[in-house]
């Protein structure tokens, strides 16, 4: 159940570094994405070129090494579904357990708010020793799932508790935990996300500034949750699940009648910004400037996609649609809900510099049929995506 999840993996110094290399492995098989970061020390037991081609991303060292300066701890908590440590050390799980943050993987674990695996593997002797169990007992609390290490032979010639878990063991636990925190398992979803280009000419449109960054956040959370998910956008983007391109507000709502109403899918989640109005007629070549002063272009009115599919939909489907306003932000929201006639509106103040059009940020209210109204406060466009689909379709 581990496809299309995001998996960072942390490598401590330790001899059972070399086995993450199978772990790895067995996630891309099984079609994870994975990202991994090392302490300096891990790298003296597993080759940095080993792990970059094993993983096919880049291995994590450095707090602060991004072209945008957002500094790693913090990128690759808002990217990562879970994060595992294992090999984990007496030295790292010591790190964690007491909030110390002196490398990039302390400081991962110190800012991760999801959920973490540790797979420790040390000498008998230091697992055993009553400050280390004090430690892992800590991080128990704390709601970390601790992968208890095996008997055996050790490196260091004894033999006793302290050899990593199986790699196999380590990985069917993380694999159970997405069973078991997939609610949208089985279901069809379909988001829109970008703004619509309506042509007015070969090289004019009317468009707005969507960048579809929501969007995409809302069907990455469906996806991670278990669901079938098509997004239906308007702009260039690779992803696992199936993806639709479209451009006018006539080429999504055929796009969408097709994959929602006709295939019949659970949900619908309406994030696209689609121009309310067209061009009655497009130009067939360009328009010229010539001595014209002013140009005058008639606009029609598009189809009102979220609208539509509420009126047509089933009794079994829902519609979740998105507001985007400047001023008045509840009120409006609560009043489109009541003409729209969709199960919940999103509603989004896109004036707001940190939190509108092209940030990654935002800050959001959900208000349902009754008109209620639950805030979520702002947060990453990932974290606020994944924060409305586990508020609305809960966890198991």
């Amino acid at each position: 159940m581990s496809k299309g999840k995001n998996i960072l993996i942390g490598i401590t110094g330790g001899i059972a570094a070399y086995k993450i290399c199978e772990l790895i492995r067995l996630f891309k098989k099984n079609g994870a994405n994975v990202k991994v970061t090392a302490t300096p020390n891990a790298l003296h037991f597993v080759t940095e070129l080993t792990l970059d081609t094993l993983s096919q991303e880049q291995v994590y060292t450095e707090q602060f090494n991004t072209a945008d300066k957002k500094p790693e701890h913090i990128a690759l908590c808002d990217w990562a579904d879970v994060f595992l440590i294992a090999p984990a050390s007496a030295n790292t799980i010591g790190k964690i357990a007491n909030g110390l943050c002196d490398n990039l993987l302390t400081s991962l674990a110190c800012a991760f708010q999801k959920q973490l695996f540790i797979a420790p593997a040390m000498n008998t002797g230091m697992y055993n020793n009553p400050a280390v169990q004090k430690n892992i007992e800590a991080l128990k609390t704390a709601g970390a799932v601790i992968i208890e290490p095996d008997s055996g032979f050790l490196a260091c010639g004894t033999s006793g508790v302290g050899r990593l878990s199986d790699i196999n063991k380590i990985y069917n636990c993380v694999e159970k935990y997405f069973q078991s925190n997939m609610p949208l398992q089985g279901k069809r979803v379909v988001v829109t996300a970008g703004g619509t280009k309506e042509n007015i000419d070969p090289v004019r449109y009317i468009g707005n500034y969507s960048s579809g960054k929501m969007g995409t956040a809302v069907a990455d959370a469906a996806a991670r949750l278990g669901a079938d998910v098509t997004l239906v956008k308007t702009f260039d983007l690779s992803r696992s699940y199936e993806t639709i391109d479209v451009k006018s507000a006539q080429e999504m709502l055929q796009a969408v009648e097709k994959e929602f109403l006709q295939k019949n899918a659970d949900i619908l989640i309406m994030t696209a910004a689609v121009a309310d109005y067209r061009p009655e007629k497009c130009a067939d070549l360009k328009i010229k400037k010539e001595n014209n002063e002013t140009l005058t272009i008639k606009l029609v009115k598009n189809p009102d996609i979220l609208k539509e599919m509420s009126e047509k939909k089933s009794s079994n489907q829902q519609v979740i649609g998105f507001c985007a306003e400047s001023n008045n932000l509840l009120e409006y929201a609560k009043a489109k809900i009541q003409k729209k006639g969709c199960d919940y509106i999103i509603a989004n103040d896109i004036s707001s510099k940190d939190t509108g059009f092209s940030s990654d940020y935002n800050e959001v209210f959900i208000i349902n049929k009754n008109l209620q109204v639950t805030k979520i406060d702002k947060d990453t466009k990932q974290n606020i995506a994944m924060k409305i689909m586990e508020l609305l379709y809960g966890k198991n």
